[in-house]
């Protein structure tokens, strides 16, 4: 079993959004970014799934930020996230023995945080 763990905050993610117009589509799937404006609040919830992606991406063992493969780690479905991966990140995890992977998201006013575990065979 192998874990990973982060935490961001939400108004670092908030900046970076306003800044960066490139940032949506270089790190979100498009049903991301839809889940995400669909919300109140969404900088929350892009952080969320932000600390989502790199907790999978170290519980995997994968640098997430230095391939660029943000897109290839979706983070789907709600209350309960589910993790689909692809691309080299896919095949990483098969490489490594990854089997099934569970996550959990959280946020509060400030921060977003994320747990992984991914069974390992």
């Amino acid at each position: 079993m192998k874990v990973g763990l982060d935490v961001i905050e939400i108004e670092r993610v908030a900046r970076t959004l306003g800044r960066y117009a490139a940032f949506r589509e270089r790190c979100f799937t498009e049903a991301e970014r839809a889940y995400c404006e669909s919300r109140p609040n969404p900088a929350q919830h892009y952080a969320a799934r932000f600390a989502g992606k790199e907790a999978v991406g170290k519980a995997l063992g994968f640098g997430v930020a230095r391939a660029f493969a943000w897109k290839d780690v979706e983070i789907a479905g709600r209350p309960k996230p589910a993790v689909q991966l692809s691309g080299p990140v896919e095949e990483w995890a098969r490489g490594v023995g990854a089997g099934a992977i569970d996550l959990s998201l959280t946020h509060s006013r400030g921060l977003a945080a994320a747990v992984c575990v991914v069974e390992v065979a």
